[in-house]
Formats: C-alpha cells, sequence, structure tokens
C-alpha cells in the first residue's frame, strides 16, 4: 500500500484500531435504516430541494457497488457508504430542525447521535484521500447560475469548429 493511501488507522495503537472497528461493525447494522431514512426524507416538504438531491446522490451511491471503496471489500467497502450517508444527515441537521429527521427515523437510537459517531469514527479508517472527496463541502449551483457566469466570463459554451480542407474527416 503506497504513503499515500496510508490510512488514519495505522497510525492508532493496535486496540485502540480493534476498538473504532468494532463500533463502526455495529454501527453498519444501522446502514438499512439510514438509506430508509433518506428515502423518507426524499418524500418530506420540509426538506429543501438541494437536500433531497443530496440524499437522491447518497442512496444512489450505497445501492452501486461501484464507488471510491467498491463493496467487495468486505467491511471496509460499506464504511464509506455509511460515512456518505452520515455526512448528507449532518448536513440536513445543520440546515434544518432536527425534528424533521426524528419524525422520520425508524430504526433504534438516536439519528442524531448515531450521525456524529459514524462522522467521527469512520474517517479513521478510511484512506485520507477518500474521507477528504467525501467530506469535501459541496454547494450545488442553479442551472441558470452557471449561465449566468459563463456569460459574465464570456466563455462559449458551444464554438463553431471549421474543418482544414486537407485534413480527413474523423
Amino acid at each position: 500500500m503506497s504513503q499515500k493511501l496510508e490510512t488514519k488507522a495505522a497510525k492508532l495503537p493496535r486496540k485502540e484500531k480493534s476498538q473504532i472497528k468494532s463500533r463502526l461493525k455495529n454501527l453498519l447494522m444501522f446502514l438499512p435504516n439510514m438509506v430508509k431514512l433518506l428515502g423518507r426524507l426524499l418524500t418530506d416538504k420540509r426538506v429543501p430541494a438541494t437536500e433531497k438531491a443530496l440524499f437522491a446522490a447518497a442512496i444512489i451511491y450505497v445501492i452501486v457497488p461501484l464507488d471510491f471503496i467498491p463493496d467487495i471489500f468486505p467491511f471496509i467497502g460499506q464504511v464509506d457508504d455509511l460515512y456518505l450517508v452520515a455526512l448528507t444527515l449532518l448536513r440536513l441537521l445543520n440546515r434544518t430542525d432536527e425534528r424533521v429527521v426524528r419524525e422520520n427515523w425508524a430504526g433504534g437510537g438516536d439519528v442524531v447521535t448515531l450521525a456524529n459517531s459514524i462522522a467521527s469514527l469512520a474517517p479513521m479508517l478510511l484512506p485520507k484521500r477518500v474521507s477528504r472527496v467525501l467530506s469535501a463541502q459541496v454547494e450545488p449551483t442553479s442551472a441558470g447560475e452557471v449561465l449566468r457566469r459563463v456569460k459574465e466570463r464570456n466563455n462559449a459554451v458551444l464554438s463553431k469548429v471549421t474543418q482544414n480542407k486537407k485534413s480527413e474527416p474523423f
């Protein structure tokens, strides 16, 4: 394994790493309920459209087996899925009332505490690059905003390409 992909867990003492793995194995049992929660939040009118788009993306990320750490790798392949779901829930919790999330939660325990635990533990076992990409702050922009930016910078979206008479067409 290259140094660039070295995980934070490699720097932890063996006993602490084992405890973190054990806790995350228990938290992985909540992944199906958390995905159901995202599905319920997709239909809740109190949830902003931007958050719903992120929930849909998170559900797809969990379902599709090929992602940053493919699900064919036992345990660690599911930890990145769990981490992304927890981050999307924490983002919603920062933008709305906690009651919205708690009212839609059908699993055991407190979903807010679970999401916080996952978000603090998962990066300790995931490769630094993966945890950095998953935890990056993303602010989706509307299509109108993108077009306005392109217009202000005088960048063409499409440009006409003239073909040289001597060159062969592809």
